[in-house]
């Protein structure tokens, strides 16, 4: 396995990396101006027109130990033993409908990882996540992320081969026995306030905590941030669990408010009965969560190395100009010979750091390492 990093910026265009002539997978990782205007999406694909090229648009570029806006972040891996498939489809059928279609496509007896992207506000990650193992199966490594806007939750975009659009859900599948897959999850955040009961959801929309109205109480508080959301809502997420099973919980971010129902529509499920925490950041917690995440992820690395970072923008906004170091976290536990890229998103799939199970996370570090024995 062999992999080189390239990027693209508005001052310098494509730095001098050399194109992999051989690469079989590109991923591309690009603020919403640079992956839809201008040609660098397009010269992409020119410098590797026989790879499979899959990509987004995010709230911000992981490329090696730098984390970077407006770029165009490049990764091209040529396998030496792994066989590699691509499908995509659009959202609009339903969530869980477009993961069972992307799982079906790409399910076969060797499939050993599936790395999905879906457009970041149109989709709800847990019914994807869902979809997807229902049609791949229960052996599968399923990890990923939904695309980003920078912190505008506007438009998102997601491309395979051609130009990105928005509303899409594409994945590669990765095959054989001499793939090592590596993954890992943690978050940092601290939880603060009472304990709340989810008395009335449907799906990713939150109508009511212990009875009243949960865009009532989240205003509550968030006092003068209440007049952001939902952007500000990103610094303000919440942990949700089951009543009994408080070490399985998860993290939500809203996504989208409705002032007219006094709902919020979340990233992911919202179950009924589960309870529901605020939280709030602490910068070392924070970056002690991506090294936690680093040291999950390690598998059983031989030779060279990619780790894919998928990273919440929420922990980009809160940790601001300290957010290099919760990459250079990861780069120490995992070692400089190990290329990083990725991206900040809406969403990120991994599976649970305690039960093992696939879950849409947010507010989270997830770490993906691929590399292949000899």
């Amino acid at each position: 396995m062999r992999a080189v990093q390239s990027i693209w910026t508005s001052g310098r265009g494509w730095d001098q990396s050399p194109a992999h002539s051989d690469a079989q997978l590109v991923l591309a990782f690009g603020a919403t101006g640079t992956v839809t205007g201008g040609g660098s999406w397009s010269e992409l694909r020119r410098r590797h027109p026989e790879a499979i090229l899959l990509g987004c648009t995010t709230g911000g570029e992981i490329h090696g130990c730098d984390v970077l806006d407006e770029s165009l972040s490049a990764t091209a891996i040529h396998f030496d033993d792994t066989e590699i498939a691509a499908a995509e489809t659009d959202v609009a059928q339903g969530s869980f409908e477009a993961g069972r279609s992307i799982g079906a496509t790409l399910a076969r007896h060797d499939l050993k990882a599936l790395f999905v992207l879906s457009d970041g506000t149109r989709t709800n990650g847990s019914d994807l996540v869902r979809g997807l193992r229902d049609a791949a199966g229960p052996n599968v490594v399923l990890v990923g992320g939904l695309a980003g806007d920078g912190p505008n939750f506007g438009t998102t975009y997601v491309g395979l081969n051609g130009q990105p659009s928005p509303g899409k859900v594409a994945a590669i599948g990765l095959y054989g026995d001499k793939l090592n897959v590596g993954h890992g999850s943690a978050g940092g955040w601290d939880v603060f306030g009472p304990e709340r009961r989810i008395t009335k959801a449907k799906t990713n929309v939150l109508y009511e905590l212990y009875g009243k109205p949960a865009l009532d109480l989240y205003k509550r508080y968030l006092g003068p941030d209440a007049a952001e959301l939902p952007g500000s809502a990103l610094l303000f997420p919440l942990r949700i669990y089951p009543a009994d099973k408080p070490d399985q919980a998860i993290v939500r971010t809203v996504v989208g408010i409705d002032e007219e129902a006094r709902t919020m529509t979340f990233a992911g499920d919202m179950p009924e009965g589960y309870c529901a925490q605020l939280m709030r950041g602490n910068f070392d917690r924070l970056i002690q969560g991506a090294a936690h995440a680093a040291e999950q992820a390690q598998g059983g690395r031989q030779g060279e190395r990619v780790a894919i970072l998928v990273s919440c923008i929420g922990r980009k906004l809160l940790l601001g100009q300290r957010t290099r170091e919760e990459v250079e976290a990861v780069q120490n536990v995992l070692g400089a010979g190990t290329h990083l890229a990725g991206f900040y998103s809406y969403g990120e799939v991994s599976p649970h750091a305690v039960t093992g199970s696939d879950e849409l996370h947010n507010q989270t570090m997830t770490i993906t390492t691929l590399s292949e024995s000899d």
